[in-house]
């Protein structure tokens, strides 16, 4: 088996009743990955889990199936209840755990849930052992006897645990008083513990969207819809506000003025403040959907740039085989891997305020040097089954699109690893000339 049939970019994603997310598949996942996970354990330690999920009503659901399912095959499990996704990489990693486990569809609507997973190591888990749960998946796997299954307990002070983290990654002789800052927590996983971050270094906090009720995650709140802490920045006079996603794994920043910087501007200002503080900044990884302004701003500085495949998983694995620090994606999710194992929006929100504090300088003022193209970015939903790469009339569209474009900008097209979609980005000088590109390769689409 060379292909993952249910593993995307960010594990396996579905709205919750259909396939793969349903109980009885949940419960199959949480069988095999269980029974991979004692393979791999060795030493004739017993394997365990530790188990942590957003705010989605179906989240119980799923976490009970999985529990019954890790169980069943002689894994313990610890569950930590609601948790942002990097505060479960962290927890495994520092409870010695075989693996951490996710439930939550990040960005996405309440309706769609999602299983990932974590190394022991906090790590993404690799891809050969993703191939590995779906190997086993198909073969099944029997319940153990009564004396072999697994124990569940619940961690009482997870999240305590993971505001400390949070805290330690920023500098001990720096502090965050005299600042105002808006977080909001999009009602997902970080709702508990963005604002006991912020509020214990020092800062005044205006809190939004911390009141989760199952249905309400990522609903106009949060990193997709970054106008909602825009706005509210205005209101309260704040001088930034931070929006998070679902499982908080992503960032959105605002400055006091209501002006929005993306994933690609604050992985700038971590590698200016990183390059004065530091000296050097080795390269940067960044994804195909990475502004080019942003690589011809880190041109000037002699720094190297690398793209991924879209996907923070993508990033990491070019990071590491580097030995670099510093990359992220357009959307929000940045890497910081002297910080931490993963992308996490809490930690980001940090770095990005030790850049702050430590240029002594406007978030505004630390980007003056990157001059970022104007992307226009839009999403088509296909029909079932439909293939686009064979489709003549589309890539006619595309053909023409990249003949326009030239030298002069870049067309990307590409199936989303996350939602049932395919995203078109056109990037250019010229804002109406993209959204003209882009709108051409639509109509070339068919309805879905």
């Amino acid at each position: 088996m060379s292909t993952r049939q249910y593993f995307g970019t960010d594990g396996i994603r579905g709205t919750v009743g259909q396939a793969p997310m349903t109980p009885d598949f949940v419960l199959r996942l949480g069988q095999a990955a269980g029974t991979v996970l004692a393979q791999h354990e060795g030493n004739g330690r017993r394997a365990k889990v530790l188990i942590g999920k957003d705010t989605r009503v179906s989240g119980y659901l799923l976490e009970s199936c999985l529990e019954a399912g890790f169980t069943s095959v002689g894994v313990d499990v610890v569950l930590v209840g609601p948790m942002p996704t990097a505060g479960v990489a962290y927890l495994a990693r520092a409870l010695d755990m075989s693996a951490g486990v996710v439930i939550s569809a990040s960005h996405n609507p309440y309706p769609d849930n999602g299983i990932k997973f974590f190394s022991g190591q906090g790590t993404k888990l690799p891809d050969q052992w993703e191939l590995e749960i779906e190997e086993q998946l198909a073969q099944g796997a029997a319940c153990k006897s009564s004396e072999e299954l697994g124990r569940a307990r619940r961690l009482d002070d997870a999240a305590g645990r993971y505001i400390e983290f949070c805290k330690g990654t920023f500098p001990r002789d720096k502090d965050l008083r005299g600042l105002k800052i808006v977080v909001d927590c999009a009602n997902g996983a970080a709702y508990h513990i963005a604002p006991a971050v912020f509020r214990e270094l020092g800062a005044e906090v205006v809190v939004l969207a911390d009141k989760p009720d199952g249905l309400n995650i990522n609903k106009g709140v949060g990193a997709t819809h970054p106008e909602a802490v825009a706005k509210a920045v205005l209101e309260h006079k704040a001088d930034y506000g931070f929006a998070l996603d679902g499982d908080a794994d992503r960032l959105i920043c605002v400055d006091a003025s209501g002006r929005i910087f993306n994933g690609d501007e604050l992985l700038y200002a971590l590698v200016a403040e990183r390059l004065q503080v530091l000296g050097k900044v080795p390269g940067v990884v960044g994804t195909l959907m990475t502004n080019l302004g942003l690589e011809l701003a880190l041109q000037q500085h002699g720094i190297a740039f690398e793209r991924a495949k879209v996907g923070d998983r993508y990033v990491f694995e070019k990071l590491q085989a580097n030995g670099w620090s510093l990359g992220g994606e357009s959307s929000g999710h940045l890497l910081v891997l002297d910080k931490h194992s993963t992308g996490d929006g809490i930690v980001s929100a940090l770095q990005v305020l030790r850049a702050v504090r430590n240029l002594g300088m406007p978030l505004a003022d630390i980007l003056r040097p990157v001059h970022m193209l104007p992307q226009v970015l839009k999403n088509a939903r296909l029909p079932a089954g439909y293939d686009w790469t064979n489709d003549v009339k589309v890539q006619g569209a595309c053909e023409a699109v990249r003949a326009e474009l030239g030298t002069q900008g870049r067309l990307l097209i590409r199936p989303s690893g996350t939602e049932p979609v395919l995203r078109v980005m056109v990037e250019t000088a010229d804002k109406a000339q993209a959204e003209k590109c882009v709108g051409s390769i639509l109509n070339a689409l068919p309805s879905a």
